[in-house]
């Protein structure tokens, strides 16, 4: 039911599977990388496995409610708050993820904050200017 949209809930997360196969459209049109989404979602993965003692099903349940999906694919991969590097994005998604896990209730909190660390961590990663001439 939740992976379908058959439940309760705000205007355009519900259907897990649409908003899949939106952000599969995103991978393939090449707006996106993988490195955010799959940090934020493999991070809170880990995070809530732990804490259920390894409970697939309930650890399934929590990825599929809520806004995790909307905000992995499409807000948190937002070109002018998330860092411009590989190694900055998989950084970005990690703090999203264990952020998400920290406050689950509110979301949007947590990426906000992550975009505030994005300069931060563009700075420790090492972000290169675009347009820079290899030597």
């Amino acid at each position: 039911d939740l992976l379908l949209g058959n439940c309760g809930g705000v205007l355009g997360e519900t259907c897990k599977l649409a908003l899949l196969i939106g952000a599969a459209y995103l991978f393939y049109k090449k707006v996106i990388t993988w490195h955010i989404p799959a940090a934020f979602i493999g991070t809170f993965a880990v995070c809530y496995l732990l804490k259920t003692g390894f409970d697939v099903n309930a650890t399934l349940a929590q990825l599929l409610s809520g806004g995790l999906i909307l905000g992995a694919f499409f807000m948190a991969t937002d070109y002018s708050s998330s860092p411009a590097t590989a190694k900055g994005k998989i950084v970005f998604g990690i703090g999203c993820g264990l952020l998400l896990f920290i406050f689950r209730a509110w979301c949007s909190y947590a990426i906000l904050l992550m975009n505030v660390c994005s300069p931060l961590i563009e700075r420790m990663t090492g972000n290169k200017s675009f347009g820079e001439v290899k030597k």
